[in-house]
């Protein structure tokens, strides 16, 4: 569980990197955001963290400045979540852990979980240039394709969320 932040007493711009984004919910928060996700229970179902987990990192990423939060419903009062400008220069991040985890963490057999084009057209590969145009790969330029087995997986995800939810009463 992530404390208040704390400037790291070092030089080390890794040590101050990770005392922001150093823990796997943090980073797969960014992720969702990174996909287009906003809202509280869709995060919380796409990363399989409690809602006070979730709650916390949000809180703790919005002190850090890595996300903005947004009203969209006065009644009941509900808010949505934006990458800032800080968050949004962790992309090159999300890409180079997306690459090693293609990799070394899956076996070949499992194919690409999302393939970027890039705007060139052309497939941009893992980065962190395009494998069609040799660009520098920006989220900006980039169109996402989750593949089949992927798109199942997160549809899978947020119904289990769903129906999980549906079952429990007085739920937010």
């Amino acid at each position: 569980m992530p404390g208040p932040s704390k400037a790291v007493e070092t030089l080390c711009p890794v040590a101050r990197a990770e005392d922001l984004v150093g823990d796997r919910w943090t980073v797969l928060i960014l992720r969702e955001l990174f996909m287009g996700i906003r809202r509280f229970d869709e995060i919380q179902a796409q990363t399989g963290g409690t809602p006070q987990m979730v709650a916390t990192r949000l809180k703790q990423m919005e002190a850090d400045q890595l996300v903005v939060r947004t009203p969209y419903s006065d009644k009941p009062l509900r808010y949505e979540y934006r990458l800032s400008a800080k968050g949004e220069a962790f992309y090159p991040v999300i890409l180079a852990l997306r690459a090693w985890g293609e990799q070394w963490c899956k076996s070949p057999e499992e194919g690409i979980a999302v393939r970027l084009v890039h705007r060139c057209g052309q497939p941009a590969g893992l980065g962190p240039l395009c494998d069609g145009c040799g660009q520098v790969l920006r989220r900006e330029e980039l169109l996402s394709e989750p593949s089949p087995a992927y798109a199942n997986e997160r549809d899978s995800r947020l119904e289990a969320f769903r129906v999980a939810r549906s079952g429990k009463s007085g739920g937010d």
